[in-house]
């Protein structure tokens, strides 16, 4: 697909001062606040998880008692499934999608405003509980798992009911921005861009908000139940009442396991885009990874009690699921396959979006084989609740989304901000990144298949050396992080060479025809499709 965009030579001066941003409707504006929103939050939840790891350096009760142990680890899942990677990824559409479809901005940019400034008082919302405590009100925030499992959730204390709000809230964001994304990509394309011309990223993210849609109102539904369990005198998940517990775990896994699509799928769209630029050869299999999203998306939502194994479900059931889980790993193989087709024998360099790009198929790929190890319902007996099942569902949301995402924002960066970064501490973040995670994850397979349950503050002495070596990666890969943070702020203060409208050799689409940075409005008049 070849265009000629037509862009706005003046570039109309964007507002100025805190107005600009309190009343933004312009899409790069709002795709910006949500990126460095999800990067503020990845930095409090990757703080979180340091203290998790240092209290389990060796053992016996160090930094934490079990009751805050608890509560770090929850809001450490809370903040990073929610918090951080659902907004950057968000972001990342908000500031794309329009430049990539020739669409003027979002179809409903004031709902976009509205979609993003809920995030703030979620978060606050989701933390407050520690603060409250510190001034002697309430017993902290909540501390039962991010799955917020009953009965745990009908006993706790005020921050259980802080927690549901911040999902009442979170969710209604993500529907916002989820309908504005549909309406936009259905509606607001340049002429001439069939849906079969749409770019992988933007049809990534069509499943991906259909998928929201589907689902946020499963999770929101169980929250509303639990709250009136809790206050209203119902018993929906209370067994001495008549309720079941056991149902708020489907409502929650029929939630919970499409989120791991719904972070994976934006991230497995721009992939193909960065690949294809670094190995400088077009897309391969451009019609059979938009079949693969859809039937991922599909399939993503009937598979949810791979979950609940060990729940006491019926044995039919048990090789229901099994059997739907295993046939996800189908279209997902052809993802696999066509991304290795589309570099192969290609002219490759290794730039920092490159070898993010080739990290997430690497350690991405290790999360799927170990998925399908736990997708049997016989093996997951002994898998779960183990250390093997936080290595893999890591291997699955660090070694995609979040690698994914990384990848992206060094793609990307250049032309949101008109300059080049550091290519040598991207290098150095991306190394350092790699081993630090492999050193932590790969430890955790082996504490799980030896026996060590997740969630515990302490533990017996035969796990010792392999919970340090754990911590020791974890450190590593913490403090590749704050490089990371680092090279962005120095790219943004200017330090780089200014970057070109292209940037890449090797790039393709609309969003490489316009500077760098774009100006204020993109497209005055639609870009030319041919």
């Amino acid at each position: 697909m070849s265009a000629v965009a037509t862009h706005d030579p003046h570039a109309e001066d964007a507002p100025r001062g805190i107005t600009r941003w309190l009343y933004a409707t312009n899409h790069k504006d709002i795709g910006t606040m949500y990126l460095v929103f999800g990067l503020v939050m990845f930095m409090v939840g990757g703080l979180l998880a340091m203290l998790i790891r240092i209290e389990l350096v060796e053992p016996g009760m160090r930094l934490m008692q079990p009751e805050l142990y608890n509560q770090v680890i929850t809001i450490h899942g809370l903040v990073m499934v929610f918090a951080a990677l659902m907004p950057m990824t968000a972001g990342l559409a908000n500031y794309l999608i329009p430049m990539m479809i020739g669409a003027p901005d979002m179809a409903l940019p004031r709902l976009n405003n509205w979609g993003f400034w809920l995030l703030p008082p979620a978060a606050i919302i989701l933390v407050a509980p520690w603060f409250l405590q510190l001034a002697g009100i309430g017993n902290g925030t909540i501390d039962t798992g991010w799955t917020m499992y009953a009965p745990l959730t009908e006993q706790g204390g005020m921050g259980v009911d802080f927690a549901i709000f911040a999902v009442f809230i979170l969710g209604l964001s993500s529907t916002m921005a989820s309908i504005n994304i549909v309406v936009t990509i259905l509606n607001l394309r340049a002429p001439g861009m069939t849906m079969m011309k749409v770019p992988l990223f933007a049809w990534a993210w069509l499943i991906t908000a259909f998928l929201l849609i589907a689902v946020f109102p499963a999770l929101m539904a169980a929250a509303f139940m639990l709250l009136a369990d809790r206050h209203l005198g119902t018993h929906f998940f209370i067994a001495a009442g008549g309720g079941d517990p056991i149902l708020w775990e489907h409502m929650f896994w029929f939630f919970g396991h499409p989120e791991v699509y719904i972070l994976l799928l934006p991230t497995a769209g721009i992939l193909p885009h960065i690949l294809s630029t670094f190995a400088r050869k077009p897309v391969y299999g451009y019609k059979a990874q938009v079949y693969a999203f859809i039937v991922i998306g599909f399939l993503s939502v009937i598979v949810w009690a791979h979950h609940m194994y060990t729940s006491g479900m019926p044995a039919a059931a048990n090789i229901y699921f099994m059997l739907s889980t295993m046939a996800i790993s189908v279209p997902v193989a052809v993802l696999f396959f066509c991304w290795i087709a589309t570099i192969w024998r290609g002219s490759m360099t290794f730039e920092a979006p490159m070898l993010f790009a080739i990290g997430y198929i690497f350690l991405f790929g290790i999360g799927g084989l170990t998925g399908l190890v736990l997708s049997d319902a016989g093996a997951d007996q002994q898998y779960h609740n183990s250390y093997f099942l936080v290595a893999h569902f890591h291997y699955a949301l660090f070694g995609g989304p979040v690698m994914g995402v990384i990848a992206a924002t060094y793609y990307y960066l250049p032309k949101i901000t008109g300059r080049m970064y550091s290519e040598g501490l991207a290098r150095w973040h991306f190394w350092q990144t790699m081993v630090g995670f492999n050193i932590t994850f790969m430890a955790q397979f082996f504490l799980g298949i030896a026996g060590m349950p997740r969630r515990i503050p302490d533990y017996a002495i035969q796990f010792s050396q392999l919970n340090t070596l754990s911590t020791i990666g974890a450190l590593i890969l913490g403090s590749a992080q704050l490089v990371f943070v680092y090279n962005l702020l120095k790219t943004r203060t200017g330090a780089g060479a200014k970057a070109s409208a292209r940037v890449w050799e090797g790039a393709r689409g609309l969003e490489f025809t316009v500077p760098s940075p774009p100006p204020f409005h993109t497209f005055t008049t639609p870009p030319a499709i041919d």
